[in-house]
């Protein structure tokens, strides 16, 4: 499809008063359209596109990909904060203990600053297709957790999710609470990936080694949320990764997958 045009603007987020840049994908043939598209939202968007701009020093890569993918969009990177240990509430939609201490969830409050002010600024700024069906939202770590609770919670905006890497064995049963009283529509599509080397304690089975697709802590809560959502009439993609780490290059190995079957219906 060719090379891609990233743009950088800043977004106010009120719960903690200060801006978040939004780093924004465009085909390059944007400017010289008429097109409308639709549009993928990703948390930590620093850590989309150039390596120089990530965390550890490894993107995505993810402009490398839209490039040669077939299929043309809008891609909305929403980069968290770097001060302190905010983005450990940003991201977290749960109250709860995470690495030895309590983290306020402000997770609702960052949907509804995706709903409410990053969204609308992209629709009235770009050529969008704005509707659910068109409208997607991934990450990864507890980026991804965010995504999973985003389509559980507010489906009435997202109609697809990538979450990867989210930890969701940490979350279950606040999961599973959630998707007791959700609306899910029957065209949402979620994928739902882990890696090896990240999944938790691998279970056996009469002194025999368990399958670690199954039979980890990861892989069984992954699976019964995937469960539930596909009892709700969600098309539910999950993935385990072989040897998978908790890292940028892992992820960016799943694009390919989790691009197709959320937006060409396509499964391999």
């Amino acid at each position: 499809m060719g090379a891609h045009v990233i743009v950088w603007q800043d977004c106010w987020y009120e719960p903690h008063k200060s801006n978040r840049l939004l780093h924004i994908c465009l085909p390059d043939w944007y400017y010289d359209s008429n097109e409308r598209l639709p549009v993928m939202y990703f948390f930590d968007g620093h850590n989309l596109f150039f390596d120089e701009h990530a965390t550890y020093g490894r993107s995505w890569r993810l402009e490398r990909f839209l490039a040669r993918w077939e299929k043309p969009m809008i891609v909305v990177g929403m980069e968290c904060s770097h001060k302190g240990n905010e983005r450990l509430s940003e991201y977290n939609p749960y109250d709860r203990r995470l690495f030895g201490r309590h983290a306020e969830g402000l997770g609702e409050e960052t949907m509804q600053w995706v709903i409410r002010d990053v969204k609308p600024a992209i629709d009235q700024q770009f050529r969008t297709w704005g509707h659910r069906e068109a409208t997607g939202i991934a990450g990864s770590s507890m980026g991804g957790l965010m995504s999973l609770y985003g389509v559980i919670c507010h489906n009435e905006t997202f109609g697809k999710a990538a979450a990867l890497s989210g930890g969701i064995r940490f979350s279950r049963r606040d999961l599973l609470r959630d998707l007791t009283t959700a609306t899910v529509s029957s065209d949402t599509r979620v994928f739902i990936s882990w890696g090896e080397r990240e999944a938790g304690r691998l279970y056996s089975h009469d002194g025999e080694p368990g399958d670690p697709a199954w039979d980890s802590a990861e892989a069984r809560a992954t699976h019964i949320i995937g469960d539930r959502l596909c009892e709700r009439g969600a098309a539910v993609m999950t993935h385990y990764q072989p040897g998978g780490r908790h890292r940028e290059a892992d992820w960016e190995r799943q694009l390919p997958r989790l691009m197709d079957f959320l937006w060409l219906d396509r499964s391999w």
